[in-house]
């Protein structure tokens, strides 16, 4: 209670606060098993590690065949060749966004606090920073799959370079959008 005799911030919270009573054990039943069900996910996380370490083979793979052929390789391959492995790595880098991010969003804290390899990007994961991150991604993938395009334009079929470009600006828009509405979603938070 506060010198007035009314309750203070602290108390009227308390007080508000929802609380289940004895009487209802079906409700709070089911809403346990409405928490409980973020786990579904897990198994979704744990299919797309799976699908990184594929990224790593198919990385590898790719790798021991430019170094085993680098002497048969003209510039224009090797490029290609080095441009390829960027795309792995940056499909493999958002499958790692993804699985951090949404697990730690989703299904449970990561207990990383004190770790010494915590990424900077984990102090503040919320499904709009994901979504951004996720989208700025994509356009760097989008823009590998468009330069590779622009190198070997010669065997490049000009229609599909043509909805390459359609597709990376596509991308681009998208995110300005996520952006933009991030933005104001953060400015209506802190009103």
């Amino acid at each position: 209670m506060s010198h007035s005799g009314l309750p203070d911030a602290r108390e009227t919270h308390r007080l508000s606060k929802p609380t289940h009573s004895a009487s209802n054990p079906v409700e709070a039943m089911f809403e346990s098993v409405v928490f409980a069900s973020r786990w579904i996910q897990a198994p979704l996380y744990a299919g797309l590690i799976v699908a990184e370490l594929l990224y790593a083979y198919k990385f590898l793979v790719e790798l021991w065949e430019m170094v085993t052929h680098i002497n048969k390789m003209d510039e224009t391959v090797f490029m290609l060749g080095v441009l390829g492995l960027i795309d792995v790595t940056m499909v493999a880098n958002l499958l790692t966004m993804v699985v951090i991010g949404g697990y730690a969003t989703f299904v449970s804290k990561l207990d990383l606090e004190h770790h010494p390899d915590r990424p900077d990007w984990l102090t503040h994961v919320d499904p709009g920073t994901i979504k951004i991150k996720l989208a700025a991604s994509l356009i760097g993938i989008s823009s590998i799959h468009l330069l590779k395009g622009f190198v070997d334009v010669a065997n490049e079929n000009p229609e599909h370079l043509k909805w390459k470009i359609f597709i990376h600006m596509t991308f681009i828009a998208s995110a300005i959008l996520l952006a933009l509405t991030d933005k104001i979603m953060q400015k209506d938070k802190k009103h």
